[in-house]
């Protein structure tokens, strides 16, 4: 098997002409435990967060290549949408003549049937929170995640640990995990 591929949260991607953005959260297809997007976020966070499926992405030696322009990046599919904040305050009206803004919350996409990770989502041992999501190493052949990043210990003794994604038992409101914290803290720190 090849090495893994590491998605790391805050990683750089660059466009085939110039630069791309940061990666600020990987897709996943729960059912196959596999990395569908990236979503990228555009340098200078010029304009929207970009889904990027992962058939457009390269990685050699820790550097996340886009198989496309800076120009096809920024018609990729958004990753975020503005949605209207109707009835916030029903009842009020602006006086005659005066434009009243339209208060808009900006929501994260997930295509239907798929999770996002992102970083410093938490990370829940059985006995409860011991870390903060880093990012994901996938197997390059089949995208399927094989371990899950994380910052694991408090100021003096932190270290990265990657975790087997046979110990994750879901992925909702933060990655939750079938071992304890003794267990996480005994695994050997990752490169």
């Amino acid at each position: 098997m090849a090495e893994e591929t590491e998605f790391a949260m805050g990683a750089t991607a660059s466009c085939v002409d110039g630069p791309g953005g940061r990666v600020s959260r990987v897709i996943i297809d729960p059912a196959t435990e596999t990395v569908t997007h990236l979503v990228i976020e555009p340098k200078h966070r010029l304009g929207v967060d970009r889904l990027v499926p992962l058939d457009l992405v390269d990685t050699t030696a820790g550097d996340i290549r886009l198989r496309c322009t800076v120009e096809e990046f920024g018609q990729l599919e958004p990753a975020q949408e503005t949605e209207l904040v109707d009835d916030v305050i029903s009842g009020l009206s602006a006086p005659m003549g005066v434009v009243s803004p339209v208060p808009a919350v900006l929501q994260d996409v997930v295509p239907l049937g798929e999770t996002d990770v992102e970083r410093g989502d938490p990370v829940h041992a059985l006995d409860g929170e011991i870390g903060r999501v880093q990012g994901v190493l996938i197997d390059p052949d089949n995208h399927r995640v094989t371990h899950v990043l994380l910052q694991e210990g408090h100021l003096w003794g932190r270290k990265k640990v990657s975790i087997p994604v046979s110990a994750v038992t879901g992925v909702e409101n933060g990655i939750r995990l079938s071992l304890t914290k003794k267990q996480v803290e005994d695994l050997p720190p990752a490169d």
